[in-house]
C-alpha cells in the first residue's frame, strides 16, 4: 500500500508541476523578468524555508551540522537546475512548445533517473528480482509515453499550421534546437542529482526527530538557493538591460506610447500563488521518494517527469490547446497518455514488490 500511496503523491506534485503556470495568466502589464523574480522568490526562498522550518525540528542545527562537500555539491547542482531551466525557454523558441518539451523533457526524465544509479554502480541490483525488473521496464514506458506526446505534440502543430504556416514556430532550427534542448534535459536532471547528493542531510534530518515523509525538506532549501542565484544573476541583468526594475513598485507603466494600469497588488499573489504552487511539485515529490522503496527511489524522478507531462497536457486539452487537431494525433496522445497510467501503476507495483522482499 505504501508504494501506491508514494504514487499518489508524486501524482499530486505533478498535478502542482503543471498547473504553477496557471496564476502567471492573471498577472497583467509586467515583464517576464518581474513576474519570473516574484514567482522565484516565493518559490525558491520564501516556500522552501517555511517549510522546512514547520517539518523540520532544529533546522539550522542540521544545516550547520552538514558537512562542507555535501552542502557543496547539493548547491551546485541546485545552480545547473536553474540554469536548465533558464535555457528550457530556448528549446520551445527554435522547436515549438509540444517537441521543445517532449525532448528536454524526455532527456530529463532519462538521466534524472538512471545516471544516479549508474554512478554509484547500483544500476545492474536493479534487474535481479521480480519487483525490479517490474520497475525499470515501467521507467523505460514512461520514456516511451513521453515520446508519443511529444509525437502527438509535432503532429497537433503541423495539423494548426494548415493554412497558417507564417505564424508557427518562425524561428524553428531542429539542429540548434535540439542541441539546446537536450542541454536544457541533463542540466534540468541536476535537481535529481542534488536530491542525492543532499541524502546525508535527511539523514541528519531524521535523526533530529523530523517525520520521515518530511526529511527531503532540508535538501529542497539548499538546492533552491543555488536555483534562485542562477535565475536572479539572469532575471535581474534583465530587468537592469530593460530598466524594468519600477514595475516592482509603480502601478503604471508605458506601453508602446500608451500608459497602462499595472495591478500591482494582484500580480504580487497572483506571481507567488504560482511560486507555491510550483514549490509544493517537491514538497509531495519528497513525500512520495519515502514510500517507494528505498532500492527504487531513484524513480520518482521518472514518475514525476512523467506526471507532469501528463497532467500539462490534460490542462491543454482543457483550456482547447488541442482543439482542430486531427484524428491520428488524437489517436497517438491517447496512446501516450495511456502508456504513461500503465507505466505508474508498474513502477508502483514493482516497488511494492521490492519492498516485500522481491523475489
Amino acid at each position: 500500500m505504501g508504494a501506491f500511496l508514494g504514487i499518489l503523491f508524486h501524482a499530486i506534485g505533478g498535478f502542482a508541476a503543471g498547473s504553477f503556470y496557471i496564476p502567471m495568466n492573471f498577472v497583467k502589464n509586467w515583464t517576464w523578468e518581474t513576474a519570473w523574480s516574484v514567482l522565484g522568490f516565493a518559490a525558491w526562498l520564501f516556500a522552501p524555508w517555511v517549510i522546512a522550518f514547520l517539518t523540520t525540528p532544529d533546522l539550522i542545527h542540521v544545516l550547520t551540522s552538514t558537512d562542507s562537500e555535501t552542502m557543496m555539491y547539493t548547491f551546485l547542482f541546485g545552480m545547473a537546475w536553474g540554469v536548465g531551466g533558464l535555457t528550457f525557454g530556448m528549446s520551445m523558441r527554435y522547436l515549438g512548445l509540444s517537441l521543445g518539451m517532449a525532448v528536454a523533457l524526455g532527456f530529463t526524465a532519462a538521466f534524472g533517473t538512471l545516471v544516479p544509479p549508474i554512478l554509484d554502480g547500483s544500476i545492474g541490483d536493479k534487474f535481479t528480482t521480480t519487483g525490479g525488473l517490474l520497475t525499470m521496464a515501467g521507467i523505460f514506458m514512461v520514456l516511451i509515453g513521453i515520446a508519443f506526446i511529444g509525437k502527438a505534440g509535432m503532429s497537433k502543430e503541423k495539423d494548426l499550421a494548415l493554412g497558417n504556416q507564417e505564424n508557427v514556430i518562425k524561428e524553428f532550427n531542429l539542429i540548434k534546437g535540439l542541441g539546446v534542448a537536450i542541454f536544457s534535459g541533463i542540466l534540468s536532471a541536476s535537481f535529481s542529482f542534488g536530491l542525492t547528493a543532499g541524502a546525508p542531510m535527511a539523514k541528519l534530518s531524521e535523526a533530529a526527530g523530523t517525520n520521515p515523509r518530511f526529511v527531503n525538506n532540508v535538501i529542497l532549501v539548499v538546492i533552491l538557493l543555488g536555483g534562485i542565484l542562477s535565475n536572479y544573476i539572469w532575471t535581474m541583468y534583465m530587468s537592469a538591460k530593460k530598466g524594468t526594475f519600477s514595475e516592482f513598485t509603480s502601478n503604471t507603466k508605458e506601453i508602446e506610447g500608451k500608459i497602462v494600469n499595472i495591478p500591482l497588488g494582484k500580480n504580487y499573489i497572483f506571481a507567488a500563488l504560482g511560486g507555491i504552487t510550483w514549490y509544493f511539485q517537491f514538497f509531495f515529490y519528497g513525500m512520495g521518494a519515502t514510500y517507494l522503496s528505498e532500492k527504487f527511489g531513484f524513480a520518482s524522478w521518472s514518475l514525476h517527469m512523467g506526471f507532469i507531462i501528463l497532467f500539462s497536457t490534460m490542462w491543454g486539452i482543457y483550456f482547447k490547446e488541442w482543439k482542430g487537431i486531427s484524428s491520428s494525433t488524437k489517436r497517438i496522445l491517447t496512446i501516450g497518455m495511456v502508456i504513461l497510467l500503465v507505466s505508474f501503476v508498474m513502477i508502483g507495483y514493482g516497488s511494492f514488490l521490492e519492498g516485500a522482499g522481491g523475489e
